[in-house]
């Protein structure tokens, strides 16, 4: 495997070309310009080069095991934990109040993706202690925040999410999960939880679960479910966390991917908790830190394409296979053939666009979190909730995609493990399950996002899209107006698809969502190819607009008439015929 390369220079360029990241900074007060962050960025790519890539296959292979009820995590994975939080990675973007650095989201954003690129497994341990100490920090007790946050923000302490029961999947209304009261702000929590990230390892410190339960007063269905913070170590009376509480992992899910991850069936045996935010307002509370880990989740698409492009297109300078295309010159390096060219365009185009609107949205982030303006961050949060279900479920669906394309380029030898090909597809997989499906995702796109302000949010975000493909019409032309065309067909399913009934909406939503998908990261494109300069970035970057528009973007003439077409024909089989 070739030694991971971070994209600093596709950063760079997007900081300072593309998004605008000092005018935005000084709009915002944060003294942060684009060359910090680059420096920010190039130590955390060289982190992930130097210490998370040459780990990640060993940590596949070897996986995690249970020992005497305690969880044992492949080799190196606890040093380098303790090195990536004394580096102070785990801290980048939380609040100072609690020990964070401040810095801007986009940075943590393209810190995830880098983790992902080069070591998804332990991605995943900083992304949910970073939603943990996100949903503390916005609904625990003040109490709770001063005991738990500067813990979680150093890393000393790691997070997890317990959602998930065997009979409770997507529909949490169905979790048995109890919370019985011991005293007025401790209670007892009882129950077991399937697929939980995270949920112990041998890196030292505690691990602070945040669980969904019902009091035994709850009302039935989602309206009774309640959030306890529950630790694996309990305050003693000299002030440490030194008590065992009685939550234990019952076993290791046996997965296709992610095998350096313990994802755990935990077992909550009356161990101790304390309510975060309202009794019954549970899942409210949990949406903070879920909403985080989504757009983690769509970055992990974006970083395990990323990654695999990236050695891919190191094969296919290399591998010497076949004749020239005049058939002159025998043994050529493959990526003279046209159908490589395809596929590493096609992985290329993705990742490059999915990048820009990320950082897009991160920004937009923080607007929501810090503009002096009420109105001006009431506006970036709707824009950001909008797309987090595009970022979810439209980048792991393409980075998965990506992933097999880059596989593909390495014909056999992309299906042997030595290459390391075939683990970038299995880790990619579960991208597109947790954090809520990709189907959920596209749903709540349609039944929930368009909605918003009665439509205009995604009015707005539409409106955006027009002032910039204007701007660009006359240095790019062509690609201008091919997004344009791409536009006209999102906004006419959009408007078609205001009125639908709850099974119409659900037969469109995932075909809408890639469409959206597909213009959103058109509009980046047209942003991108429209930066004058003829550097071999520049050029570069209008060369593959041009394939995104001409080979990608046609796509939405196909989803376009998939959605006129109606959910009728997807209900004409009878379900016993099944």
């Amino acid at each position: 495997m070739q030694p991971y390369q971070p994209p600093i220079e596709d950063y760079r360029f997007l900081l300072g070309e593309v998004l605008n990241f000092d005018e935005a900074m000084g709009e915002l007060g944060i003294e942060v310009d684009a060359t910090l962050a680059e420096a920010v960025l190039e130590e955390a790519g060289r982190y992930c080069a130097e210490r998370l890539q040459p780990i990640n296959r060993e940590g596949d292979e070897h996986g995690c095991s249970l020992k005497d009820g305690e969880v044992i995590t492949p080799p190196g994975f606890a040093q380098a934990w303790h090195g990536f939080t004394e580096a102070g990675w785990t801290s980048l973007s939380a609040h100072p109040e609690f020990g964070g650095q401040g810095l801007p989201f986009i940075l943590q954003l393209w810190l995830d993706e880098m983790l992902s690129a080069t070591n998804m497994s332990f991605g995943l341990f900083a992304g949910l202690t970073r939603g943990a100490a996100e949903a503390i920090a916005a609904h625990a007790r003040d109490d709770l925040k001063a005991t738990y946050l500067p813990h979680l923000t150093s890393g000393a302490w790691t997070g997890a999410m317990a959602l998930t029961e065997s009979g409770a999947g997507t529909d949490l209304a169905l979790l048995k999960t109890k919370a019985e009261p011991l005293s007025e702000d401790r209670f007892a929590v009882t129950g077991t939880k399937i697929f939980i990230s995270s949920g112990d390892h041998d890196f030292g410190g505690n691990v602070v679960h945040l669980v969904l339960a019902r009091l035994p007063d709850a009302p039935a269905g989602v309206k009774g479910i309640s959030l306890f913070l529950v630790p694996k170590f309990l305050p003693d009376t000299s002030g440490g966390h030194t008590l065992r509480n009685t939550l234990s992992v019952g076993a290791l899910e046996k997965k296709m991917g992610i095998h350096a991850q313990p994802t755990c069936v935990m077992n909550y045996d009356g161990a101790i908790g304390w309510l975060v935010g309202e009794p019954n307002r549970g899942l409210a509370a949990m949406f903070t830190m879920m909403n985080a880990e989504r757009l983690m989740v769509g970055i992990q698409g974006l970083g395990q394409a990323g990654g695999a492009y990236s050695q891919a297109a190191a094969y296919a300078r290399e591998r010497l296979q076949g004749r020239s295309a005049d058939g002159k010159r025998s043994c050529v390096p493959i990526i003279e053939h046209g159908d490589v060219r395809r596929m590493l365009l096609e992985v290329r185009s993705f990742v490059e666009g999915g990048r820009a609107l990320a950082g897009w949205t991160a920004l937009h982030l923080d607007r929501a979190q810090r503009h002096a303006d009420a109105a001006e961050r009431a506006r970036s949060d709707a824009l950001v909730a909008l797309l987090t279900p595009v970022i979810k479920a439209g980048f792991t669906d393409l980075g998965f995609e990506g992933a097999v394309q880059a596989q593909q380029v390495f014909g056999g030898h992309g299906y042997i493990r030595e290459w390391g090909m075939e683990q970038f597809v299995r880790d990619a997989r579960i991208a597109q399950i947790y954090e809520g499906t990709n189907g959920v995702q596209a749903i709540d796109l349609v039944g929930r996002k368009l909605g918003m302000d009665d439509g205009k949010v995604v009015a707005d975000f539409f409106a955006r899209i027009d002032t910039d493909l204007a701007a660009a019409a006359g240095d790019v032309g062509e690609v201008a107006a091919a997004v344009g065309q791409a536009l006209a067909l999102l906004r006419d399913a959009t408007a078609a698809l205001k009125d639908a009934d709850a099974e119409e909406a659900s037969g469109a939503a995932v075909d809408y969502l890639r469409l959206f998908a597909l213009v959103a990261m058109g509009w980046m494109w047209a942003r991108m190819a429209a930066v004058p300069g003829d550097t071999p970035q520049h050029t570069a970057k209008r060369a593959v607009a041009q394939f995104y528009v001409r080979r990608i973007l046609p796509q939405a003439e196909g989803l376009a008439a998939k959605l006129s077409a109606g959910s009728a024909s997807l209900f004409l089989l009878p379900a016993e015929a099944f």
